[in-house]
């Protein structure tokens, strides 16, 4: 029997939307469904959907095959099976969705069946709010005192002030007090692609991938590129502070989200995920997410291929979403964040509080903020050579992604449940409550 319920959610039913000027994360569904199969028997599954539900034929994909994938995506006419995933994204009928689902739930071999969904950039394109000052007085909490002497306190402050040389996410990190630099380790992030000619960033890309059909890995909405910045951002670059956590570590970009609206789908991540493996990435940044409602469920797909990457060494983050109205209106971790495998961040402003727009971990299992880290008014890279200012839970995503390149590099033959240990017991305590902060503030090693 199948591991789970399944989810019977009418396609197209829209949850309630936040109120405010985010970017929108509704439940958007495509029509498809996500497959995950048992890795010792995938052809039997596939085979009762053949004949039950009737699902389009299906092409086989390996991890590091690259082309064509993101047009057989989007063909009605056929299924794409990811055979190191064991995941396929099927084409089926509208009548035949219910005999997809009574058979996924009868078939041994068919872990998890899910509708395949639309995912965005987590990021804030409101106008901000006034921009607070660097670090001002460490708000009192016990607790905090008790296990931090006053020299760490002023350590995790940082200066005040002073981004000349590093920004601020980078000192709130202590990054600037690293000598680590993330060198030959390999981070994998999947957005809206890379500036491939940014002077900051040319000579550290590794491989490129676009999984968004008609368009190439170059970045025209600008998320992907400030992401990779903050990540993997050069020691020296042509212009103003450092911002870049893990300098010298190797860039992997897949673009999965488009250029117009900064959006994809399921199945171009489940896509980029299986690449990104099969090319040694110890990390996979993931900045986007679509909504979830308050007591939904985690996306059993991306649980299990999440729980497969950390078998083979790779640690996945991914942005907490950015849907609250705080202190009012707070929203849960987003999709895929809220997977218990997947590492969810949170984001902090400049006087290390919550930021107003970071989802909470008000959803149990696996619906946690795991950690936090800068997400406000956070420079970085940006395409056509610059640099800009950007908010959201998708800023603070790749400060993660860099510090635990840093701690691979440190330990290299650390396994990637090590990586999140080490990264979990690391991070400085906030008076903030642990829903909305996790473990506490990132700090580098």
């Amino acid at each position: 029997m199948a591991n789970g319920p399944m989810d019977r959610r009418a396609f197209g039913e829209q949850p309630e939307r936040p109120n405010g000027p985010l970017t929108g994360q509704g439940a958007e569904y495509t029509g498809r469904y996500v497959i995950l199969l048992d890795p010792s028997n995938q052809e039997s599954g596939l085979e009762a959907l053949r004949a039950s539900a009737d699902i389009a034929p299906v092409e086989r994909i390996r991890g590091t095959e690259a082309a064509n994938v993101a047009e057989l995506l989007e063909r009605p006419d056929v299924s794409v099976l990811f055979e190191e995933l064991s995941a396929a994204v099927v084409e089926v009928r509208p009548d035949q969705r219910h005999a997809l689902v009574t058979t996924a739930e009868a078939e041994p071999s068919i872990i998890a069946a899910e509708p395949e969904r639309m995912v965005y950039a987590s990021v804030i394109t409101a106008p901000q709010q006034a921009p607070t000052a660097f670090f001002p007085a460490y708000r009192s909490d016990e607790e905090v005192v008790e296990r931090h002497t006053k020299a760490e306190i002023a350590a995790a402050q940082g200066p005040a002030s002073d981004e000349q040389n590093w920004t601020w996410g980078l000192q709130a990190i202590r990054a600037n007090m690293s000598s680590l630099t993330g060198r030959g380790v390999k981070i994998a992030v999947l957005d809206t692609g890379v500036d491939t000619d940014h002077p900051d960033l040319a000579g550290r890309i590794d491989e490129t991938v676009s999984f968004v059909p008609g368009e190439t890995v170059e970045d025209g909405h600008g998320h992907g590129t400030h992401c990779i910045g903050t990540a993997a951002g050069p020691a020296s670059p042509q212009q103003g502070p450092r911002y870049g956590v893990a300098c010298e570590a190797r860039i992997l970009a897949a673009k999965v989200l488009d250029n117009a609206s900064g959006s994809g789908t399921d199945g171009q991540i489940l896509a980029a995920m299986a690449w990104a493996v099969a090319h040694g990435a110890r990390v996979i940044s993931m900045s986007l997410g679509a909504l979830v409602r308050p007591g939904e469920l985690f996306p059993q797909t991306y649980e299990q291929l999440a729980q497969r990457a950390l078998q083979r060494g790779t640690v996945i983050v991914a942005a907490a979403g950015n849907d609250s109205g705080r202190p009012q209106d707070i929203w849960p971790v987003s999709r895929p964040a809220n997977c218990p495998s997947i590492l969810a961040v949170g984001s902090l402003d400049k006087a290390l509080t919550t930021s107003f727009f970071s989802n909470g971990g008000i959803n149990g299992q696996g619906g946690e903020v795991n950690i936090a880290a800068p997400g406000r008014d956070v420079r970085s890279a940006a395409p056509g050579g610059g640099y800009k200012s950007m908010s959201g839970t998708s800023m603070a995503t790749p400060h993660v992604a860099g510090v635990l390149a840093l701690l691979a590099q440190a330990t290299p033959n650390a396994s990637a449940a090590d990586l999140k240990a080490s990264l979990l017991s690391s991070a400085f305590p906030l008076a903030q409550p642990v829903t909305d902060v996790g473990s506490g503030l990132l700090q580098a090693p």
